[in-house]
C-alpha cells in the first residue's frame, strides 16, 4: 500500500513522459502534426525531471509537476511588511505570513522595503517598542547569554535564538540533520526534543540541549524508568552542552507526548526502545519524583551525572502556587536549575488532542512574567536563566520576550519553515509532502540537507541581527539594558500603558521579606513537599 501511494506521486510525470515519447514516434511514423503534441509534452517532461533533481523545493522533488499546482492555486504570499505592520501576539493567526518572512530570510533576501503601518494603531491590543532619541550602534557580534549557576562547572554561552524541542520521530532524519548542521554553521543550539539523542543529532556537529521527557527515551530502563548509566554515558558526549528536563509543553500541558504508530519505524523503535508500528504515548508525569523537593533533588542528580553541565527544566506554566512551591524547594535544598524554559500555551505540535490546544496552560507572556517574578521574589533570579519558547519568528519577537523576563528564546515552527515546511498539517499521518515530518524514506529524500541547513543558518543569523538592531534603536547594546517600561500596549482608544504598569514586577527577595498582597495567598499555600 505504501509503495502504491509512493508511485502515485510520480504518475503524472510518467504519463507526460510516455506521451512525449509516443508523440515523437508518431510524428516520425504517422504525421508531422504530432510534433505539436511533442512540443507541448517534451518541455513538461524536462520540467518534471528538473523537479526531481533540484534541491531548493522539497515539494517539487516529492511531487514533480503536480507540486506546481500548489504554487499556482495558493493565494499570493503575504508580504512580510503586512506581518511586521500588523504584529502578532497570543491568539493571533500564525501561518503563511510568518512563512513568508522566514522564507525570505532563509533565502538571504533583505526585508527592508519601505511601507506604512497597516494596522489600526489605535485599536486595543496594539503593542510597540519604545525607541530612543539617542540610539546606539548595534554590536558587531550578536549578544550571547551565559547559562550556568553556582553549581554548574561547564557553563554554556546560549544564543539569543535557538532551535526549540523537536524530536527525531516527529521530524525526519534529514530535517534533524538540516537543523543541527544549520546550528553548527551559526553557533546556536538545538533542543533534541524528548525522543532521545539520535545519531542524526550527533552527525550534524551542532551544540545540543538534550531534553529528557517523561518517557526517558534514550536513557530508559526496560520498565520505563530512568537509566542513570546510559544517561551518564551519552551526556558525556562533547556535542551535549545542556540537559533539559521536560515537565510539560505548551501545546498539551498535563498529558504525555504522542508519536503516532504510523511514524514508529524500526529505526525509531530502536532509538526509543518501543515496539515497531505502535503509537507511543509518554506518561503524563515523571516517575522519578512526585514533589517539588524531589524534583530539585533529581535535577541535582542529573547535573552530577552530567559532570556539571547546565541542567534545567521546561514547562508550560499552570498554577502560580505550584511554581512557587518549586521555588521554596530550591531554597530549602539550596539547589537551583541553571535555566527554566517557559513554553507558551500558544505553542504547536504535530500531534495533540484538539481539546488541549489553546485551552490548557498559560500564554507565553503571562508565563514569563510569572516565572521571572517568582524567581526574583525569592532572590533566585540571578542564578537561573529563563528561555522563552512560543511563536518566536522575528527580531521584534526576541526583543519583546527579553523585555517580558526572558534571557533567550527558542523557535520550533519558524525553524520548520526554514527547512521547507509548507504547513500541510499532515504531521501525524507520515505523509508530509516536503519530507519534514515523515519517516517515509521516499519522502524524506526530497529534503536536501545541505540546502536546508544553509537556510536555517541564514534565518537565525538575520533574525538575531534584527533583534540587535532593534535594541540599538532603543538605545541598548546589550539585553541587560532592556526594561519592561520599553514595551507598551494600547488598552483602549485613549490609553497606553507600559509593561511596567500592566504587570506587577517583584523586587529581589520580596517574597522572603514581606509578600505583596497579590502574592501572599499563593506564597503561603505553596508547599515544597506537595504539588
Amino acid at each position: 500500500m505504501g509503495f502504491t501511494r509512493g508511485v502515485r506521486r510520480f504518475l503524472l510525470l510518467l504519463f507526460v513522459a510516455l506521451g512525449a515519447a509516443g508523440a515523437l514516434v508518431l510524428s516520425c511514423a504517422v504525421s508531422s502534426w504530432w510534433w505539436i503534441a511533442a512540443g507541448l509534452l517534451l518541455p513538461l517532461t524536462a520540467l518534471g525531471v528538473w523537479d526531481l533533481v533540484q534541491t531548493r523545493h522539497s515539494l517539487l522533488r516529492n511531487y514533480p509537476l503536480l507540486g506546481h499546482l500548489r504554487f499556482l492555486t495558493e493565494p499570493p504570499r503575504p508580504e512580510p511588511r503586512r506581518y511586521f505592520a500588523e504584529g502578532h501576539h497570543e491568539g493571533r493567526p500564525y501561518g503563511r505570513a510568518v512563512r513568508s518572512i522566514v522564507h525570505e530570510r532563509a533565502e538571504g533576501v533583505a526585508t527592508e522595503e519601505p511601507f506604512g503601518t497597516e494596522r489600526d494603531v489605535y485599536a486595543a491590543g496594539y503593542e510597540f517598542l519604545m525607541p530612543s532619541l539617542r540610539p546606539v550602534e548595534p554590536p558587531e557580534d550578536p549578544p550571547v547569554v551565559r547559562v550556568g549557576g553556582p553549581d554548574c562547572t561547564q557553563p554554556y554561552d546560549m544564543a539569543l535564538l535557538n532551535v526549540s524541542a523537536m524530536s527525531f520521530g516527529s521530524l525526519s532524519a534529514n530535517a534533524i540533520l538540516a537543523l543541527n548542521k544549520g546550528a553548527a554553521l551559526g553557533g546556536f543550539a538545538t533542543d533534541t526534543g524528548e525522543g532521545g539523542l539520535s545519531e542524526y543529532h550527533l552527525r550534524g556537529g551542532g551544540d545540543l540541549i538534550w531534553e529528557i521527557g517523561t518517557g526517558y527515551f534514550g536513557c530508559r530502563t526496560s520498565d520505563g524508568g530512568f537509566d542513570e548509566r546510559e544517561f551518564a554515558d551519552k551526556v558525556a558526549l562533547p556535542e551535549v552542552k545542556c540537559v533539559s528536563l521536560k515537565l510539560s509543553q505548551g501545546a498539551k500541558p498535563g498529558t504525555g507526548a504522542v508519536l503516532p504508530g504510523v511514524k514508529v519505524s524500526a529505526e525509531i523503535a530502536r532509538a526509543r526502545a518501543v515496539p515497531v508500528g505502535e503509537t507511543v504515548v509518554s506518561p503524563p508525569c515523571h516517575r522519578m519524583f512526585s514533589t517539588p523537593r524531589e524534583l530539585v533533588l533529581f535535577l541535582a542528580r542529573i547535573r552530577e551525572l552530567a559532570h556539571g553541565k547546565p541542567t534545567g527544566v521546561k514547562l508550560c506554566v499552570g498554577s502560580r502556587r505550584q511554581f512557587l512551591a518549586v521555588c521554596k524547594a530550591m531554597l530549602a535544598e539550596g539547589i537551583t536549575p541553571d535555566f527554566v524554559v517557559v513554553d507558551g500555551a500558544e505553542g504547536g505540535t504535530g500531534a495533540a488532542p484538539p481539546e488541549f490546544a489553546g485551552r490548557l496552560g498559560t500564554p507565553l507572556t503571562e508565563g514569563l512574567v510569572t516565572v521571572h517574578n517568582a524567581l526574583a521574589g525569592t532572590g533566585l533570579r540571578d542564578r537561573v536563566r529563563i528561555g522563552a519558547s512560543g511563536k518566536v519568528a522575528t527580531g521584534a519577537d526576541i526583543v519583546k520576550r527579553l523585555l517580558q523576563g526572558a534571557d533567550y528564546t527558542n523557535a520550533a515552527r519558524a525553524m520548520m519553515f526554514a527547512v521547507g515546511c509548507v504547513q500541510a498539517r499532515r504531521c501525524h499521518t507520515n505523509t508530509c509532502p516536503v519530507g519534514v515530518t515523515t519517516q517515509d524514506p521516499r519522502r524524506v529524500r526530497a529534503l536536501d540537507v545541505a540546502d536546508k541547513s544553509e537556510r536555517v543558518h541564514r534565518f537565525q543569523r538575520a533574525t538575531v541581527r534584527s533583534a540587535a538592531r532593534i535594541m540599538a534603536a532603543m538605545g541598548v547594546r546589550d539585553p541587560a539594558g532592556l526594561a519592561p517600561g520599553m514595551l507598551l500596549r494600547r488598552t483602549d482608544s485613549t490609553t497606553v500603558l507600559s509593561y511596567a504598569e500592566l504587570y506587577e514586577w517583584l523586587p529581589p527577595g520580596v517574597l522572603l521579606a514581606q509578600p505583596p498582597p497579590s502574592w501572599e495567598a499563593d506564597w503561603t499555600a505553596a508547599d515544597p513537599d506537595s504539588f
